[in-house]
């Protein structure tokens, strides 16, 4: 049962530090960004004129379907 306990507490700190490390990292990237958008200006992209008919299943879909 010891065991358990020990294995249980070590999941819960490497989950703890993963989610913390994650967030942080999101909240250092935003925090800092600086948007370029004079060199967006420069480059433009055209939307594309052709368009396609039919349908597109999703992959997780497939599972349920079979």
């Amino acid at each position: 049962m010891k065991l358990m306990i020990q294995a249980f507490i070590a999941s819960v700190i490497i989950h703890l530090i993963y989610f913390v490390c994650t967030v942080g990292l999101g909240f250092i990237k935003t925090k800092f960004y600086k948007p370029n958008i004079y060199s967006k200006w420069e480059k433009i992209e055209h939307l594309q004129n052709e368009v396609a008919f039919g349908m597109a299943i999703s992959p997780f879909s497939l599972c349920f379907l079979w």
